[in-house]
């Protein structure tokens, strides 16, 4: 069975997992932010306004899951032992596969127009509607008061 670099399947929150993950979710940020600015400023007549509509959709989910795969590594570093860790991992996994898929695809069919690859985005999206989850049940376990 593979395991997730993102958490490791035997690392307690708050050690070199949560960080891993953080530094996977700034580097997503980081890509996000150059791939808006270039959209802003190299793509504007470039592209037609359905592709400049891709791209814009693209960046702005990328971004938006950039923020929170770092909620997943933040949430790695709370309290709460070994509750939910699980669930983080399924999180952060669906969440950065997620981000590949939706926004790579809407990318590509930008710069492409091949509008085939729009069948990849549902299953990115899919993947990040069930990171969004994975995270909610684990916050709710690390922070149930018994």
């Amino acid at each position: 069975m593979s395991v997730s670099p993102l958490f490791p399947p035997d690392a307690p929150p708050g050690t070199p997992s949560g960080r891993v993950t953080l530094v996977c979710a700034a580097l997503l940020g980081a890509l996000a932010v150059a791939m808006g600015a270039f959209g802003a400023h190299a793509l504007q007549g470039r592209l037609s306004p359905a592709a400049l509509g891709w791209y814009d959709t693209a960046a702005t989910y990328h971004a938006t899951h950039a923020l929170a795969l770092f909620g997943c590594g933040l949430l790695a570093g709370q309290p709460g032992g070994r509750s939910g860790a699980r669930l983080l991992r399924v999180a952060a996994l669906c969440l950065a596969t997620g981000t590949v898929l939706f926004a790579g695809s809407l990318y590509l069919m930008a710069f492409t127009g091949w509008t085939r690859l729009g069948i990849v985005t549902p299953v990115g999206g899919l993947a990040l509607i069930v990171g969004w989850l994975a995270m909610a049940v684990a916050a709710r376990r690390r922070h149930r008061v018994d």
